[in-house]
């Protein structure tokens, strides 16, 4: 009797022992995964942040000087008369290259610890020329008019437009955009997460170049 009662007891002792470890796992367990949502919670927020720091605008800025000549022939009675007006057109122009960085569109996946860069904005070009006009000779019969002046500034801004996008302006106005992309990279890569550009991973800091294409 008195061996079954110290088994018994031995038993009461060992089921003691198991659900106290079974207790204090589970309760490990629990705080552990309850770190490791809060982290993930303030890795998302971080990266979030870090988004909303890089939506600015990243600009680069040109100057530009040309010269045109502006001549228009009007002619009268039968061809047998002509009066030609004409213009020495100077311009000063002042161009910017902007990316609205606020206007990226980001997908975060937490689960899979992922941000995806859906979609960067285009580039903005604005253009704010000065022109000035010398040697303004008026034909007799064919003076300057509003509308010539139109034409010339419409001419303008088609010559300086052309001469602009050609230019190293958007290029360097690419690079800035890859500048501000890293560091999203950087901050997602110290933090273990992975960044993706629509289907592409980004593995490195190079595959970035592949967003300007």
């Amino acid at each position: 009797m008195v061996y079954c009662l110290k088994i018994n007891g031995m038993r009461n002792i060992f089921f003691g022992i198991v659900i106290g470890l079974i207790i204090v796992f589970g309760l490990r367990y629990c705080e552990h995964k309850k770190d490791e949502k809060e982290t993930l919670q303030v890795n998302t927020n971080l990266i979030e942040k870090q988004l909303q720091n890089v939506g600015k605008l990243v600009v680069t800025e040109g100057n530009y000087a040309q010269v045109f000549s502006y001549e228009d022939s009007k002619k009268y009675y039968i061809d047998l008369l002509s009066s030609t007006k004409k213009a020495l057109v100077i311009v000063n122009a002042e161009a910017s290259v902007s990316y609205d960085l606020s206007k990226i569109t980001t997908e975060i996946d937490e689960t899979n610890r992922t941000l995806t860069i859906t979609n960067v904005p285009e580039p903005e070009l604005s253009i704010n020329p000065n022109i000035e006009y010398y040697d303004i000779d008026n034909g007799y019969f064919n003076q300057f008019e509003a509308s010539d002046y139109n034409i010339i500034k419409k001419r303008v801004n088609d010559s300086l437009h052309r001469t602009i996008v050609a230019s190293q302006l958007m290029t360097n106005a690419e690079n800035r955009l890859i500048s501000e992309l890293q560091k999203i990279y950087v901050l997602t890569s110290s933090m273990g997460w992975t960044l993706h550009y629509q289907e592409r991973k980004i593995a490195d800091e190079k595959d970035l170049e592949y967003i300007k294409l």
